[in-house]
């Protein structure tokens, strides 16, 4: 309740790391909560809220069908590929978020930030003499005792 909706993404991580569960046992106590949580947002508003049932079918429809879609398609991707993809969305999103919540400023700069970020990322994958491949070595190499 403390992050409200899209919380999911924090929660996953801490069921992870915090609760010692498996990656997708984690997952789905998630989508457990989330599930409940959303069964009962729909009841309070039953009652209060007049709901447009065929646009609210058809967007379930349209979910059901991208999840059917999605688990066949995760068979064929690669998950490093998948989970550094999510995560470059994840930083685009923040910043339409921060656009809308701070200043368009601000998102725009964290955008262009992201875009950079980006950028470097890509150039450095696909080249072998790139400074970064040095410092990330540099980091994650233990130094040797004296």
């Amino acid at each position: 309740g403390l992050v409200g909706a899209g919380g999911g993404f924090l929660v996953v991580p801490a069921l992870a790391l915090l609760g010692g569960l498996p990656m997708p046992i984690a997952v789905g106590t998630s989508l457990i909560v989330i599930a409940m949580k959303s069964f009962a947002g729909l009841a309070g508003y039953l009652t209060s809220v007049h709901i447009n049932w065929t646009l609210a079918l058809a967007v379930t429809a349209a979910a059901v069908i991208g999840a059917l879609i999605g688990a066949r398609l995760t068979a064929m991707i690669n998950p490093d590929s998948l989970r550094k993809t999510f995560g470059w969305f994840v930083l685009v999103m923040s910043s339409v978020i921060l656009a809308q919540e701070i200043h368009p400023a601000v998102g725009i700069t964290a955008a262009a930030l992201t875009l950079i970020a980006a950028a470097t990322t890509l150039a450095c994958q696909r080249y072998a003499h790139c400074p970064l491949h040095r410092l990330s070595t540099r980091l994650t190499t233990p130094k040797a005792a004296a």
